[in-house]
């Protein structure tokens, strides 16, 4: 009987905290800025939503290097990624530990992404706001900074696709950001204003309407560029080797940028 008003307690306590309070749909980012300056050694943490389209670690560095020569060489990006898995199912303490994945020293910056239902499924969300209350204590022990990743929503033909998952995934992740003191980095929002300006875009895959396309990789990539470096990712020069079209491009750089702007009010 106490486990189970234990377990009651906890699932009342996220639901008003993130789901229906007006006061958490209405949180704004309290970090608007990036916590490292140019960080050159970053890991990635997550599932098959960072390593779709080419991995969005390949992606970034190569963002990252065309408009910054001078410290492509020194860059230094990892990606620890399980198919399907939730934050908790990495074993963060191995791999933070400085040489156990190949970077000798502590990493500056990690982005924690977990389980895309996170924000819509209590009992996702609750393990995701768990694991990364620990693994940014971790993290920041060893010298380090977190950012958490906001990932896009499902759209058709996910049998859980609806509209209103956006801002459930905005508020969300706004409110354990501010909790940990973090930066978000609002994926979920450039996805969903690429689609208002041209809901003819495929930045899932149409066979599931979860994961993402090289371009839905591609459009993560800028807006993550822009959340960590404070810099527009407008005329990048990569080109994801001709696999999004240029103009496609160009137009995912200015939704990434325009969203970065907006969600942090730069």
């Amino acid at each position: 009987m106490q486990a189970n008003q234990k377990s009651l307690s906890k699932l009342v306590v996220f639901i008003s905290a993130v789901f229906i309070s007006s006061l958490a749909w209405a949180l704004e980012p309290t970090v608007k800025t990036p916590q490292v300056d140019t960080p050159k050694r970053v890991l990635l943490v997550g599932n098959s939503y960072l390593y779709y389209g080419d991995s969005l670690h390949n992606m970034l560095r190569r963002m990252v290097a065309a408009d910054n020569a001078a410290i492509s060489k020194s860059l230094q990006y990892k990606s620890a990624t399980i198919g399907g898995a939730s934050l908790d199912h990495h074993n963060m303490d191995w791999l933070t530990t400085p040489g156990q994945i190949g970077v000798k020293e502590p990493f500056e910056l990690v982005i924690l992404q977990g389980h895309s239902a996170a924000a819509i499924n209590p009992k996702h969300g609750e393990v995701h706001i768990e694991a990364a209350k620990k693994a940014s204590a971790l993290i920041a022990e060893r010298g380090g900074k977190v950012a958490l990743y906001m990932p896009h929503s499902y759209v058709a033909p996910h049998k859980l696709a609806d509209p209103a998952n956006v801002q459930k995934n905005r508020d969300f992740y706004v409110a354990l950001g501010n909790d940990l003191n973090v930066l978000v980095i609002p994926v979920g929002l450039a996805f969903a204003e690429a689609y208002k300006r041209n809901p003819e875009l495929k930045l899932h895959k149409s066979y599931d309407g979860s994961h993402p396309s090289r371009a839905g990789t591609y459009l993560a990539a800028a807006t993550t560029y822009a959340s960590l470096y404070n810099r527009t990712p407008v005329g990048n020069t990569f080109d994801a080797f001709d696999e999004v079209d240029p103009e496609t491009r160009l137009m995912l750089q200015q939704v990434a940028w325009d969203t970065v702007a907006q969600f942090y009010g730069r």
